[in-house]
């Protein structure tokens, strides 16, 4: 069985042969653990099943770097980041965009889509066998707090509604752009990022997010599954309350599943017959904190649980960062590689 065809297995409810499975790294723990292994063409040689193509507002080939400010870049969307701290993967946000709840004399950026275009030939011309996916990160509500400030968009969507819907449907149709670029292509799915959680509950709350951020992921949504792709979310923190929401407008798998936040035997039940989840190895508390034995027992005891008729791709919760110790990593590898022994 490929590895593409163990993720559509999944995906489907069924059980491949054995579990699919997906670390992603940022940067600075990928250069430990290659360090550590003196081998820094380590990540291709994990087995990873998933790959894509993703825009999250930089575009390849431009220069982001802000003059005269090293580790600072500027985005496609004139928001600019500090990375001179502990976070140097996507930085702190450094001013506003949009001082006020107005769009006037503000465009969305025009990139060019024959970048994205020629990134998906490449994908899908490599020769692997990997189940492939068009990404687009800060997908809706984080774009729009990024732009506006985190207090000052949770602030107009009570007092500048008009405004926030205003903001909102550009970026959806910005985003719906590049679903059209990925659609030309025969992807898997296509993936959303987007934060709408805290460590309980949502961030803006149900009744907030039924009304600005649904309706606008719904139309994405319908656009990837109208073409016969998967739809994939990944979303950080507690939205257990809007999964029969999500369920409801054709999201197929979740990202993260994080095992702080989760009862997972209780939502493998509850939702596991409608959704796939992907992740549940924590990079909360496991892997930074654990021995490389307890990674281990706990990978598989994840595994049973969540794997059970499919629906499930193992992996840890977030691109792991950098405080997870190389040994882990590697005992996480141990188990997903030799799934007959440890299964």
């Amino acid at each position: 069985m490929t590895r593409r065809e163990r993720v559509i297995q999944a995906l489907k409810h069924k059980s491949p042969d054995i579990v699919p499975y997906q670390i992603d790294f940022t940067q600075q723990e990928y250069d430990k653990v290659a360090a550590y292994l003196g081998d820094w063409d380590f990540g291709s040689k994990i087995g990873n099943h998933i790959e894509s193509v993703s825009y999250s507002g930089f575009l390849e080939g431009r220069d982001h770097n802000v003059p005269g400010k090293p580790g600072y870049v500027k985005d496609d969307f004139g928001v600019v980041w500090n990375r001179t701290g502990v976070d140097k993967d996507i930085g702190v946000l450094d001013g506003l965009v949009l001082e006020e709840p107005d769009l006037k004399g503000f465009r969305l950026p025009d990139i060019d889509l024959d970048v994205i275009r020629q990134q998906c030939k490449e994908m899908m011309e490599n020769g692997k066998d990997t189940f492939k996916m068009l990404g687009i990160g800060f997908s809706m509500f984080e774009r729009a707090w990024t732009l506006r400030g985190m207090e000052n968009f949770l602030s107009d969507m009570l007092l500048e509604p008009n405004f926030a819907n205003e903001l909102l449907d550009a970026i959806c149709e910005f985003n719906l752009r590049i679903i059209d670029v990925g659609l030309e292509f025969d992807v898997d799915a296509i993936h959303f990022g987007d934060d709408w959680g805290q460590q309980r509950g949502l961030i803006m709350g149900p009744k907030l997010w039924r009304e600005f951020i649904k309706p606008r992921m719904a139309r994405m949504f319908e656009k990837a599954r109208n073409a016969g792709k998967f739809v994939s979310l990944h979303s950080c923190g507690d939205i257990h309350e809007i999964f029969p929401d999500l369920i409801d407008i054709g999201l197929n798998m979740y990202q993260t599943f994080q095992p702080e936040i989760y009862d997972i035997k209780k939502m493998k039940k509850e939702y596991g017959s409608h959704l796939t989840f992907w992740g549940g190895i924590s990079t909360q508390r496991l892997l930074p904190y654990a021995d490389p034995e307890e990674v281990k027992r706990t990978a598989v005891e994840t595994m049973k649980i969540i794997g059970g008729n499919g629906g499930y791709v193992s992996g840890p919760t977030h691109a792991v960062p950098g405080d997870v110790p190389p040994e882990n990593i590697l005992a996480l590898i141990e188990v997903y590689q030799n799934q007959d022994r440890y299964m």
